[in-house]
């Protein structure tokens, strides 16, 4: 079983922590969403304000590793997370200029099994291109963590044994070749996530994975996250934030 952020360096169980799970908020693409039925576009404009936003409140967005790391060291206060799914060509072209701009960071969760292609796992929508080998590469040169989300985006909850243990672990062994650097996290597409899924994710070695959704396996490897949209104003924003510490409850292992 693969180690938590809490123990890498040390060697020593993850000590407790007290307050609600760490805020995660989620992201896909940024660009132009007049074409957008599965509501995962935000525009450029959009995602500025919100960034604007977390600064204004004396909040930046970093990495879910950094995020981790920061929480087990106690220094987690005034961090959130940011995550973008898919690994859209739009994030280094729209979403990595604002990051800069707001001195932020995030964690992009790639398919190593579509360099280059697009988002034909949703049928309906305008297809996305999708970020090549070289994209991800000046990403992650660009600060941007480097996560998996699989080969190709199959529900692993439904996938036999030998896809869950490629999309899971081959697509790890790819994003490490490619970037050069360790690959600690994994993110679940469409979000599913059992207990197989979250085993296999285990034993594959991530240090943690994201899912949407809290539930019974809230904990490091199925990280609950906030969807963020287009419809997201600044007032929703700040409902969303304190809804979240209000409501998430301190989970054994983070």
């Amino acid at each position: 079983m693969a180690a938590s952020v809490d123990s890498l360096d040390t060697g020593r169980p993850p000590a407790p922590h007290k307050g609600p799970v760490p805020w995660v908020a989620m992201y896909h693409s940024v660009g132009d969403c007049s074409d957008d039925p599965y509501r995962i576009t935000v525009t450029p404009e959009r995602l500025d304000r919100q960034l604007a936003w977390l600064r204004r409140r004396g909040l930046r967005g970093v990495s879910v590793a950094e995020l981790l790391a920061a929480r087990a060291r106690g220094e987690a206060r005034g961090l959130v997370g940011l995550t973008f799914d898919d690994g859209y060509a739009d994030f280094v072209t729209e979403a990595l200029p604002l990051l800069r701009r707001y001195d932020c960071r995030a964690t992009l969760f790639v398919l190593p099994g579509r360099l280059g292609g697009d988002n034909a796992w949703d049928p309906l929508g305008p297809r996305k291109p999708l970020l090549t080998a070289d994209g991800i590469r000046h990403a992650a040169a660009e600060g941007v963590e480097i996560g998996s989300h699989g080969l190709t985006h199959v529900d692993l909850t439904r996938a036999d044994n030998l896809t869950l243990r490629a999309e899971v672990g081959e697509s790890r062994a790819l994003l490490t070749e490619l970037t050069g650097a360790w690959v600690d996290g994994f993110c679940y597409p469409y979000g599913t996530v059992d207990a197989r899924a979250v085993e296999a994710v285990r034993e594959a070695g991530y240090t943690y994975a994201c899912a949407i959704d809290p539930g019974p396996l809230t904990g490091p490897h199925a990280l609950p996250r906030v969807h963020v949209g287009q419809n997201d104003t600044a007032m929703r924003l700040h409902l969303k934030h304190r809804l979240h510490r209000l409501r998430r409850r301190p989970v054994e292992g983070l």
